[in-house]
């Protein structure tokens, strides 16, 4: 059976490695096994003495434990750990939707959080709820999310702190939206992979899982933590019914985490207020420079600025966003994400605030806006 192409990992494949100065990039700021170890005080040797069989299908009890502790109402035996992040979309849509059941999705947002809901339901059950474009940054149409509910509708997705647009619900929003599911006897999955990753004057929410049973929520060390390479994630699923279906499927999928990913996840979790804190601190210093930087391009750009997470959607006064990332990774080696791979349009681009050489690739778009803008190239 086919499924869509995977158009912002295909795009990441294509230029993430042979391009020197990126921009668009998601994930925060990332420390070495050394570096990581040093700040959870673990001994390098434990590592070298960790035994390489199989671990338990839900998870280490410890690793649960440490993952349960940063909700207030979830316990160990609710947390599912997985293979990689993106393994927990596929489960959980394997494990609560029917045949005939409707979806509906948030978008612009990642690919998987809409591609693999179509490719379980069927295309036409996934329906879509638009983020509306304000004049300093985005909003959600309550009322427009009611009127998609239909009586087969079964799931809606969602991703707070949002990628790519930076949005944050105020908690009296996630209240209401927590209101709206149980009132239509719905299931909420919500993408959490930047939760934590609140900016100055925004209020920090609670997850959803301390807002309703009725949530199964999908967390992990990529983004807040900085520590994709772990591909360290887990469910909380507080439905037993729900939990057992999503063990069962996978089984068939990752069957268990991998014991060195565990390990170092502990780790990760010790310590996991210095690395939030770190990456906060990353990206609230290259949100300075983006906004002295498109204070200095209002012609070509508008700037939304993001209110959590680690990346914002920018609007950019081109014909094809698509086009200008191409000219840009071939003679300026810098990298742009054109929105068109998340759903959004070719006059969109996502920017990446995580990353440390932020400042740098910053510099070099500049540098060649100012050679080719200035001659019209652009």
């Amino acid at each position: 059976m086919e499924i869509a192409p995977f158009l912002t990992e295909h795009f990441f494949a294509r230029y993430e490695f042979s391009t020197p100065y990126q921009l668009c990039n998601s994930d925060c700021e990332t420390v070495t096994v050394g570096e990581l170890l040093e700040m959870a005080g673990v001994a390098p040797a434990a590592l070298r003495e960790l035994a390489l069989g199989y671990t338990e299908t839900q998870g280490s009890p410890a690793v649960r434990e440490a993952i349960a502790a940063i909700y207030t109402n979830v316990g160990a035996q609710e947390v599912v750990e997985l293979g990689s992040p993106v393994e927990g979309i596929y489960l959980a849509a394997r494990a609560l939707l029917e045949p005939g059941d409707e979806v509906i999705v948030l978008t612009p947002g990642y690919d998987a959080l809409i591609n693999l809901f179509e490719h379980v339901a069927g295309a036409e059950q996934v329906k879509r709820w638009a983020f509306r474009a304000t004049a300093t940054g985005w909003a959600l149409d309550m009322a427009e999310l009611e009127g998609l509910i239909t009586p087969q509708t079964r799931l809606l997705v969602v991703n707070f702190p949002h990628n790519p647009t930076g949005f944050s619900p105020a908690r009296g929003r996630l209240e209401a939206l927590a209101r709206i599911v149980e009132e239509h006897g719905l299931w909420l999955f919500c993408d959490e992979m930047y939760h934590g990753l609140f900016h100055s004057g925004t209020e920090a929410i609670p997850s959803a899982a301390d807002v309703t049973e009725r949530a199964v929520v999908l967390s992990g060390l990529s983004k807040t933590y900085g520590l994709p390479g772990l591909r360290s994630g887990w469910l909380v699923i507080q439905d037993e019914v729900v939990r057992e279906r999503v063990l069962n499927w996978k089984y068939y999928t990752s069957i268990c985490p991998p014991a060195p990913s565990e390990f170092l996840a502990l780790a990760a979790l010790r310590a996991r207020e210095m690395l939030r804190r770190r990456s906060i601190v990353q990206i609230e210093q290259n949100l300075a420079l983006a906004t002295a930087f498109f204070e200095r391009w209002p012609d070509l750009f508008v700037w939304r600025p993001p209110q959590a997470g680690s990346t914002a959607l920018v609007e950019v006064k081109v014909p094809s966003v698509t086009a200008l990332a191409e000219k840009l990774a071939a003679e300026a080696g810098v990298l742009i994400l054109p929105a068109v791979t998340l759903g959004g349009n070719d006059g969109q681009m996502r920017m990446g605030f995580g990353r440390a050489g932020f400042g740098e690739a910053l510099t070099h778009l500049e540098r060649y806006l100012r050679e080719n803008v200035a001659r019209g190239g652009e």
